[in-house]
């Protein structure tokens, strides 16, 4: 599947960070989205990500994780994702992005 390109100015628009996940519940009514609470250093933020088939909520609390942070908020099963966590898909399975060693919750992924 080809995509379309975009200029390096575009994929500078993102905002990606390292957040630390400090919470995570399962979602009523769902057997795939997690709500996440994040440290992103600064602030915390809620995140619903469809993890839940892959991860525990008790594997992530503790977890570093990649995030794009400037997203439009987004209403999920109810609760409102204030950005996004980002995962490879293999085989349509997620794994989380996270970095090779710890690195303070809110630095910037470049």
């Amino acid at each position: 599947m080809s995509m379309s390109t975009i200029t390096i100015e575009q994929f500078f628009q993102s905002e990606l960070k390292v957040a630390t996940v400090t919470g995570a519940e399962p979602i009523p009514n769902s057997n795939k989205l997690l709500k996440l609470i994040v440290d992103l250093g600064s602030e915390s933020r809620v995140l619903v990500a469809g993890i839940a088939r892959q991860y525990s909520t008790e594997e992530l609390v503790g977890r570093q994780v990649v995030v794009v942070t400037n997203l439009e908020p987004v209403q999920l099963m109810g609760v409102e994702s204030q950005g996004m966590v980002l995962a490879a898909s293999v085989e349509g399975k997620p794994v989380l992005l996270q970095p090779g060693e710890p690195v303070p919750s809110g630095t910037p992924v470049k």
